[in-house]
């Protein structure tokens, strides 16, 4: 491998020096071509709303940023509590997917116990059910239960591991792990769960950080299961509350929409750039034999 590796880097060094100025240009550009719709909603949360959909230009002709604070408080309410309501329900989502994933991908990977590949099987069948399908049920059930217009429906199942994907995503890794790891803890006396705790979760930073940020990021962004669930203002997501400033009877405030939709994405491109490096290793090295 290691022979290949240089004859590669050496192939890579010898190549001209006009091939890989046209290869970089290529690439700077296809970049261009995929962020320009954020390029284009930054633009347009500077301009007047008369200017929005008059040019395609990224460079706005007039520069106006009183679309911020007009957005920030131009609703019933702050968009400040749209943002603390998400940030509430992103949070414990991220702490209830990792903790029961975990543990159910522990208990899968690293226990044995009768029907195992049975259950991990009909776990691994969810996957193919959609969304839409279990939407009535459950509804039913949180009605039944007073949940609904508040944040457990959105937030207890997280803590019951019903995210099968997450829960391959972690067995796979934790079947990486080296057996041997288990057998002498065992002979030191330490029990299943002193194994979890003190041995798998720690050597699993990497796979536990790549589930919480995808819960993060798809709880963030979610926007179908607080349309369903919420119906107070005071309890809006700053995906719901985007919504406000939508009027299909009157008329809309593109601009504000704009910058609040602009002050949305960065919690969520912050969390990206500060934990890409354990994101790309989760992933890279989830279901890799060690």
């Amino acid at each position: 491998m290691s022979r290949r590796a240089s004859r590669a880097t050496i192939d890579r060094s010898r190549r001209p020096w006009h091939r890989t100025l046209g290869f970089h240009i290529l690439l700077c550009l296809c970049s261009l071509v995929m962020l320009y719709p954020l390029l284009w909603m930054f633009a347009s949360s500077v301009r007047p709303n008369a200017d929005i959909f008059q040019s395609i230009s990224l460079w706005p002709a007039h520069w106006d940023f009183s679309a911020y604070p007009r957005g920030w408080s131009g609703l019933q309410i702050s968009f400040g509590q749209f943002f603390w309501n998400s940030l509430i329900i992103s949070v414990l989502s991220v702490t209830g997917n990792v903790i029961s994933c975990s543990l159910a991908a522990y208990a899968v990977s690293r226990l044995h116990f009768p029907g195992r590949n049975l259950c991990f099987g009909l776990m691994l069948g969810t996957l193919m059910i959609p969304y839409q399908v279990t939407l009535v049920p459950q509804y039913v059930l949180f009605l039944n239960l007073d949940w609904v217009n508040s944040f457990l429906p959105l937030v207890v199942p997280k803590f019951m591991a019903v995210d099968a994907f997450f829960i391959f995503l972690l067995t796979q890794f934790f079947r990486g792990l080296p057996r041997e790891l288990d057998e002498a803890a065992v002979m030191d006396g330490c029990s299943p769960l002193r194994i979890y705790w003190s041995i798998i979760l720690p050597l699993s930073i990497p796979a536990l950080a790549t589930a919480a940020i995808f819960t993060f990021i798809f709880t963030w962004d979610d926007f179908f299961g607080p349309l369903i669930y919420l119906t107070d203002i005071e309890n809006f997501t700053v995906q719901l509350g985007l919504r406000g400033f939508l009027d299909s009877a009157g008329q809309s405030d593109w601009s504000a929409m704009f910058a609040m939709a602009v002050l949305t994405l960065l919690p969520v491109l912050a969390l990206f750039l500060f934990f890409q490096r354990l994101l790309i290793q989760g992933i890279a090295t989830t279901g890799l034999k060690r």
